[in-house]
Parts: C-alpha cells; sequence; structure tokens
C-alpha cells in the first residue's frame, strides 16, 4: 500500500501481541509491510495469513522463511479472506472504512488493528458527541469497539503525518432491532450527509435524491414524515441515539413496502 507506514517501535507490537491474547489462533494480519509485526504474530500464533498489496514486499517476508506463515500478495480489498480467528493488522489508513465493514462480514473472535486516531475516535463516538457519525453506528452495530491507545509518530517509518490509535474490535450479534439491515444503513447514511438538517428535512431530501430506490414521492415524504414522532424530527442526525435512527427506519421502511 504506498500510504502505509510501516510499525517499527517492538515496545508497540509487544504490547499489541499482548492485547490480542493469542493462544493457537489463526491469525490474519492485512498491510504485512516489511514484516515487522508479522514476525511477532508467527511467534505466538498457529498460523499466519499476511495480506500486502506491494510484490517486493511480500517477497521480503517470504524470504524470512516463517513456516507457520501464509502469504497472500493481492489488494486486501479484494481477495477473499480464509478462515481466521483473529486480526491483527497496522492497516494502510487510506483503506480503513472500506477493510473495516469488510471484516466485518467476516465470523472472527477479535481484531486489533491500527487506525488513524480521527478515524478512530469516530469509530467510537456515541451520539450527542462531536465525533458520533455514520461510522460510529453502522460499526457499533456489528461490534464493541474500544480505543485501547495512542501511538506516536515515531513508531512509524515513515512517520505518518497524522496520530494513530489501536482498536479493539469484539464482534457480537447486533443490539438494535432493525426490519431491513440495509434499508437502516442507507437511511443512516442519507441522514448524516445532512447531519446540519433537522430530521424532518434529511428525511424529504433523502426521498428526493432516492427517488430511483425508494417508492414514494416527495408528497409521499413529507406525508411520512408528519406520521414520525414529532419530537424527533426537530432535531439532527447526531443528536438522535442508534436506538432512535432505528426507530425511524423501521416506521419508514413499513410505511413505503
Amino acid at each position: 500500500m504506498l500510504d502505509q507506514h510501516f510499525l517499527i517501535d517492538p515496545r508497540v507490537i509487544g504490547r499489541i501481541i499482548d492485547y490480542a491474547d493469542i493462544d493457537d489462533d489463526v491469525v490474519l494480519e492485512i498491510g504485512a509491510g516489511t514484516g515487522n509485526l508479522t514476525k511477532a504474530l508467527a511467534a505466538k500464533a498457529a498460523k499466519v495469513v499476511a495480506i500486502e498489496s506491494s510484490g517486493c514486499l511480500a517477497k521480503d517476508i517470504s524470504d524470512l522463511k516463517l513456516p507457520n506463515v501464509d502469504i497472500i500478495h493481492g489488494d486486501a480489498l479484494k481477495v477473499g479472506f480464509p478462515e481466521f480467528d483473529k486480526v491483527v493488522s497496522n492497516l494502510p489508513y487510506s483503506i480503513s472504512s472500506n477493510i473495516t465493514f469488510k471484516l466485518l462480514r467476516y465470523d472472527f473472535q477479535l481484531g486489533i488493528l491500527m487506525y488513524q486516531y480521527e478515524f478512530a475516535k469516530r469509530m467510537v463516538a456515541t451520539h450527542t458527541t462531536r465525533d458520533y457519525s455514520r461510522l460510529s453506528i453502522c460499526v457499533q452495530y456489528f461490534a464493541d469497539v474500544e480505543i485501547l491507545e495512542n501511538v506516536p509518530k515515531t513508531a512509524f517509518r515513515p512517520q505518518p503525518e497524522v496520530k494513530s490509535a489501536i482498536v479493539k474490535i469484539v464482534p457480537r450479534p447486533p443490539t438494535l432491532n432493525v426490519l431491513n439491515k440495509e434499508f437502516f444503513f442507507d437511511f443512516v447514511a442519507a441522514v448524516f450527509t445532512q447531519r446540519r438538517k433537522q430530521m424532518k428535512n434529511a428525511i424529504i431530501n433523502m426521498f428526493q435524491i432516492k427517488s430511483r430506490t425508494i417508492h414514494g414521492s416527495h408528497c409521499d415524504a413529507r406525508k411520512i414524515v408528519n406520521m414520525l414522532p414529532r419530537n424527533m424530527m426537530c432535531k439532527r442526525p447526531g443528536e438522535l441515539s442508534p436506538e432512535e435512527l432505528a426507530i425511524l427506519s423501521n416506521m419508514i421502511y413499513e410505511a413505503i413496502s
């Protein structure tokens, strides 16, 4: 990955290994880079599956001849993942969102992942906080997330311009009751692109923008808004909890189905 900053600090690598609590696990590593983390994982895991997009770096790791490391040379967004128990990675920051949601489609026990700090703050944010976003809601739909520690720029080479953080992800069954998951995610995405608007206006605009995929007209949207709880319609998206957004999503989905 062109934007990857290689983790070189053995103390940070050691703490990542401790956080992962590896014991006879199959570990997936995305963006193996120069293999510093790969070697530490291989010393603990039953097997490491290391994905690296650079052919030169993939060959360098192969040349280490670590017997329990399988190397996949390819784009992590395009290749299929084999079965794994845990994912432990210093992720390329440009793919953070897409790779996280790809991972959450898989069945695994634990993720210990390095992210840009600002991205990590949005992952763990709760409603009414400044960092609360579509990302917060969608990630927390699938998993419990926690920032474990901030990591200084000096832990990487080349040094990134942004701060970094180690995040713990523990997948679990969804706690929100939604009638249609894909509609809920589309609804959240639509209203959070208009986060400064009141919900009533954001929903009307959603119907206008998505008129080809949502059954209903501009008039229908106003009728639906009038059916929704008034105390929610005057709030902005960031002021509503995931549970309240799920209620609205379900009511709209029922109205247009």
